[in-house]
Parts: structure tokens; C-alpha cells; sequence
């Protein structure tokens, strides 16, 4: 190993420096006001929108970029770039959300935006990893800063649970992974991607290294929210502020699937790690949907809906085909635009950042029907109805799936979409035919031009991404033909 390997080229880490140039300031900002809300807070978060433009920009510039970096630990290539641009445009969507988060403890604006950003820089670091250890430091990094985040809502209770409860399975995911890790390199004697996609997975030739997969592999279903290790997002999401929830619900769900789509070169039908992961994918879809069917808080509503949509985007990995991982990785991208819209109108109907349930939508369409539609179109892009992107998202998983010996899972999607209407589509009814609750309870909603212009761009985008899917899932396609070797099967 020489200094020759490092092979550093910073044209290719466009959105890395961009996001860290972000943390500095921030940084920087945060040194000078010392929690005065002085005029370099002020300039800083007034800032903040402009520079998380640039960051999606730089983003863009880098979609384009290959190479491997940092001795082969470090890979630049399609999917890679395709997460970043949507860590980036994630980024950009909830720094506009949060400027003006209502119970967000005064003189710690600074200090939210800025553990923001590192959580987010973590996730882009992940983006690129290809070796386990690797992989794991940069999770970590997104996850530290959480732990911080969380507990930032003034003055509650619920905040200080939602943080402990997130901090103590956060930890024992942690540990879970580690034993994991252990027992990958004492089965294969490695942890880089691309050698470990060579090695025998047979879990009746090497049962410890399929063992320490499974364990690895559970830390990031924690990040997903994937039965059984969706227990805290529920707690979490409830006790959270509005707009940290839509932090948590959306940007950490991207660096858990980049890392099961790169480890899905691993994935072979028929072995056991392809049926571990379609058992836990069927239960976590019918488990998510049957107990977001029983709940009236909106925020564990969409908590549980998290722990069904982890199941559908499991669903593509385990074909182990770069049509099954393009469409994997493009559910990702249609998750997060669904929720980001889901999150926007929840945050724009509670000003005052209290908890939402089914009856604050009463009469919306005639207070805002621009944030009536806005609803509607998320709704049923959630369900998965045409033609949003939700739909071509569940199609092309289907699509992806079908024919490879799990039929059984293809189905259950089927079914459980099915079985999502009722509670999705209670959204659009409160909001259509229930009449007004009098008097409104909490503060009134938001119906500003940014709070309107901001719902409608979202809904626009979920259903532009429906109509006109094609330039992002060749994306995600070619990230899933990059990623395959040879001599594993292909469509």
C-alpha cells in the first residue's frame, strides 16, 4: 500500500466538499453568535437556503463522476452519485422546512442546521463507501448527530424519551453490527464489497460468515425501520418535533438503502440470505400497514407506513439483478419525495408544532386547496396509485422481482398496497368531505405563498417523476449493471 493508492481527485468529491464547506460555516457562525441570535445567526440562516442550493448543484456537476479513492475504500461511480443527488435535494427540501421550526429551543438554530448537515455528510460518505468498516464509521457519523437533534424541542418530555429511546436501540443496533462485522472477516478474511461479492454464501458451507452478514445487515435495518427493528420509529417520530421527523423519516432511509443496494452483489435467489430478507420483507409490509390501520397521530401513521415501504424497497433486492437493484434504488428516490411532500403539509397545518391527528385535516379543502391536493397526490402516491411515483416505483419492484422464485413476495406487495387505501385515502377524506372542527384546535394553518408554492413543487415533482420516470431509473439501471460482476446472473 503506497501513497500512490490514494488517488485523490477532488473534481470527484464535488458534493462531499460542498456539504463540508456547509459544516464549516455553520460551524464557524456557531462560534461567533454563542447562542445570542446575533447577526452572524442571522446571516448564517439566511444563508443556509442559498448554500443548500449549491450543495444540489454540486451535486448535479458530480453525477458524472467514476473513480475509486482512499486505497479502494472510496467508490465514485453511478449509485453513489445518484444518492448523493438525493441526499442533497433532501437536504435543500428540509432546510426549507425547518427555518421557521416553532419549538426548536431558542439560541440552538445554529447548532440544529449544523448537526443537520453532519448527519447528512455522514450519508453522503456512506454513498461512496465500499469496504464494511468503512460503511459503518460513516453511519455512525449520521447517526451521533441525531442523537443530538432529537431532544432539541423546547421544553418536552416526549423530545427527551424520543431521543433516549433512539440512543439506546441506536447503540444496540451498533453492537449487533460490530458482532456482525466480526464474524464476516473471520468467515472470508475480508471486508471490501467487491471481494466479498466472490465468496461462497452458502450458509451450509460458511455458516459463520452468513451469520455475521445477517447481523451486520440488521444494524441498517434499524435505519430503515424494518421489522423487528422498527420499534423506536414510532416513539421517535411522535416525540420529535415536525421537522425533525421529516429529517429522520426521509435522509437516514437513503444511507441504509445505498448500503443494502451495494451490498445487494452478495444477493443470490434461492440462498439464505435472499430468504432472510423476503421473510422480513413480507412481515415488515403486512406488520407496518396493519398498525398504521389502528392509528390517529399522522406522525405514527407515517412511522409505521416507513416500516411498510421498508418492506416493498426490500423487495428488490432480493432478485440479486440489476433490474430488482435499479428498482430499489428508485423506490428510494420515490420515498423520499412522497414523505417530503407528506411532512411539508403536516408542518405547514401545525405552526406551532403541536402533533396532528386525522380530525386537524377536517375542512382543509376549503381553508387551502392548494394543500388539499397537495395531500391528495401524496396520499396516493403512498398507496401506490397511477400516476404518481409511487406507482412506477411499486412497478417496477414487482417487475424486478417477478420470475426469480419469489412470486410469493410479488403478491404480498400486491396485497398489502392494497390493504394501505384505507388508512392513506382517510387522509384525503377528512380533508374533502369532514366538516371543520369548531373551534380549530392549536394555531391555524399556514397558508402562506411559501407554504402553498412549496406543497404544490413537491406534488409536481411526485407526479412528474410518475409521468416522466425514465432519466432517473436509467440512473439507478446502470448504478445496478455497474454494480454486478460477471459471473453472477444477470436479467
Amino acid at each position: 500500500m503506497s501513497a500512490n493508492d490514494l488517488n485523490l481527485d477532488l473534481l470527484l468529491l464535488l458534493p462531499e466538499l460542498a456539504l463540508f464547506f456547509i459544516i464549516l460555516y455553520l460551524f464557524a457562525a456557531v462560534a461567533l453568535d454563542r447562542g445570542k441570535n446575533g447577526p452572524a445567526a442571522r446571516l448564517a440562516l439566511g444563508a443556509l437556503p442559498v448554500l443548500a442550493g449549491v450543495l444540489v448543484l454540486a451535486a448535479l456537476a458530480g453525477l458524472a463522476g467514476r473513480g475509486v479513492m482512499f486505497w479502494n475504500i472510496y467508490q465514485v461511480d453511478g449509485l453513489s452519485q445518484f444518492f448523493k443527488l438525493l441526499v442533497a435535494a433532501g437536504f435543500f427540501v428540509i432546510v426549507l422546512n425547518a427555518r421557521r421550526q416553532p419549538d426548536l429551543e431558542e439560541g440552538h438554530r445554529l447548532d440544529y442546521f449544523l448537526f443537520l448537515a453532519f448527519s447528512a455528510w455522514g450519508l453522503t460518505l456512506a454513498s461512496s463507501a465500499s469496504e464494511l468498516v468503512t460503511i459503518y464509521l460513516a453511519l455512525e457519523l449520521a447517526s451521533y448527530s441525531l442523537y443530538i437533534v432529537i431532544p432539541l424541542k423546547a421544553k418536552s418530555r416526549e423530545a427527551a424519551e424520543a431521543g433516549l429511546k433512539y440512543i439506546i436501540f441506536g447503540a444496540a443496533a451498533t453492537g449487533i453490527a460490530l458482532f456482525g462485522l466480526s464474524w464476516i472477516i473471520a468467515g472470508h478474511n475480508t471486508t471490501f464489497i467487491q471481494e466479498l461479492a466472490t465468496r461462497n454464501w452458502s450458509f451450509a458451507e460458511n455458516p459463520l460468515a452468513v451469520s455475521g452478514l445477517i447481523l451486520f445487515l440488521a444494524g441498517l435495518f434499524y435505519k430503515l425501520a424494518l421489522f423487528p427493528f422498527h420499534f423506536w420509529a414510532p416513539d421517535t417520530y411522535q416525540g420529535s418535533s415536525n421537522e425533525t421527523a421529516a429529517f429522520i423519516a426521509t435522509l437516514p432511509k437513503l444511507g441504509a438503502a445505498v448500503i443494502l443496494v451495494r451490498l445487494g452483489v452478495v444477493v443470490l435467489p434461492g440462498q439464505t440470505i435472499a430468504d432472510v430478507l423476503a421473510v422480513l420483507a413480507a412481515l415488515s409490509m403486512t406488520f407496518g400497514n396493519l398498525c398504521a390501520l389502528v392509528q390517529r397521530d399522522l406522525k405514527r401513521m407515517l412511522a409505521f407506513s416507513s416500516v411498510a415501504h421498508a418492506g416493498y424497497l426490500i423487495v428488490g433486492l432480493v432478485p440479486g439483478t440489476p433490474a430488482g437493484l435499479a428498482a430499489a434504488s428508485f423506490y428510494a428516490l420515490a420515498y423520499l419525495v412522497m414523505n417530503l411532500l407528506a411532512f411539508w403539509i403536516l408542518c405547514r397545518l401545525a405552526p406551532d408544532g403541536r402533533n396532528l391527528t386525522y380530525r386537524d385535516l377536517n375542512g382543509l379543502s376549503r381553508r387551502s386547496p392548494a394543500l388539499a391536493l397537495s395531500l391528495t397526490i401524496a396520499a396516493l402516491s403512498l398507496v401506490g396509485l397511477p400516476p404518481s411515483v409511487g406507482f412506477i416505483g411499486k412497478f417496477w419492484l414487482v417487475v424486478g422481482a417477478w420470475g426469480h422464485g419469489y412470486n410469493w413476495l410479488v403478491i404480498a406487495l400486491c396485497v398489502n398496497s392494497a390493504l394501505a387505501i384505507f388508512y392513506y385515502l382517510s387522509l384525503v377524506r377528512h380533508a374533502y368531505t369532514e366538516g371543520e372542527d369548531d373551534p380549530v384546535r392549536g394555531a391555524p394553518p399556514d397558508l402562506g405563498r411559501t407554504a402553498t408554492f412549496g406543497a404544490l413543487a413537491l406534488a409536481l415533482a411526485v407526479l412528474l417523476l410518475g409521468v416522466l420516470p425514465g432519466p432517473f431509473f436509467n440512473l439507478a439501471l446502470d448504478a445496478g449493471l455497474d454494480l454486478l460482476t460477471p459471473s453472477q446472473p444477470w436479467l
